[in-house]
């Protein structure tokens, strides 16, 4: 989810070990839950099995009653791009879902998102793994440029590239739904663009704690917002792909709150080498 804009929270790195905490529960959460996905399950069902994870480790649900949201996570299958709710709705093979959560550890919060085909490999569409794999990739990129930039508009500067100087058919990067600022609360300042803008935005520094997450789609840039008033759909019916982690900076070099390694081995292509919260 990505709403909201306040000052910047700077965290003491006490602040960002609990934020991990909620990090590394949310991570196991959503293992458990993409790892339930198959044809004949339904989204309510993930959404349940999730909020049993959480509640058996001891954290709260942050997307559970936002702004009157009524699940734990939200479930965007094939054309639903983001905030889909959880129900009845049945998966089938070959469909492609994003799994967004959220988690509370001691007022402090943590976001995470990704995608995957159910049925795995043998249902896929490749256009759908290689529309997936490009968004997930553009996530790192962007957590890269995070280590290395000046500026949170280094971030976007870093997704769009990336995106933009992958062969073959064009994706598009969605601009009405950036990252955020994540601390005491879910939503908060800067905004984190997931493509190129003129404005560089505030300096990079340690303290802040940022979450990415790209969307990208197949087709057009064009969506509009279901009757549900959560649900977002492209109009042209193209498949959309989402994913996210919560990243912290501080004094040392940065930590991907929401990956157990602190993201080392997907940073390692971009030499970047993640520094623990010690």
């Amino acid at each position: 989810m990505a709403f909201g804009q306040q000052r910047i929270e700077y965290k003491t790195i006490d602040q960002m070990r609990i934020m991990h905490r909620s990090g590394l529960i949310l991570d196991a959460a959503l293992n458990t839950t993409i790892g339930a996905v198959a044809p004949g399950v339904t989204t309510g069902e993930l959404d349940a099995i999730f909020a049993a994870e959480l509640k058996k480790a001891g954290a709260t649900s942050n997307f559970l009653g936002y702004h009157d949201f009524p699940a734990s996570i939200c479930t965007s299958v094939n054309d639903e791009v983001v905030h889909g709710i959880p129900g009845n709705r049945v998966l089938e093979a070959g469909d492609l879902i994003s799994i967004d959560g959220g988690a509370i550890v001691e007022g402090w919060h943590s976001d995470s998102a990704r995608t995957t085909i159910v049925g795995g490999p043998t249902a896929e569409d490749p256009a759908d793994r290689r529309l997936s794999d490009i968004t997930e990739e553009s996530m790192w990129c962007g957590i890269a440029a995070m280590a290395t930039g000046k500026y949170v508009g280094d971030i976007g500067d870093a997704i769009d590239e990336f995106v933009v100087s992958q062969p073959g058919v064009e994706l598009g990067i969605l601009e009405d739904y950036v990252g955020h600022g994540i601390g005491s609360a879910m939503h908060m300042a800067p905004d984190v663009l997931n493509y190129s803008s003129k404005h560089r935005g505030p300096k990079l520094k340690a303290g802040m704690c940022l979450a990415l997450e790209p969307m990208l789609v197949r087709g057009g840039l064009e969506t509009v917002t279901l009757e549900d008033d959560w649900t977002v759909v492209t109009t042209d019916k193209a498949r959309a792909a989402h994913w996210e982690h919560s990243v912290a900076i501080h004094a040392k070099g940065i930590w991907v709150l929401t990956a157990a390694d602190g993201g080392a081995q997907r940073l390692a292509r971009w030499g970047v080498t993640p520094v623990a919260l010690d």
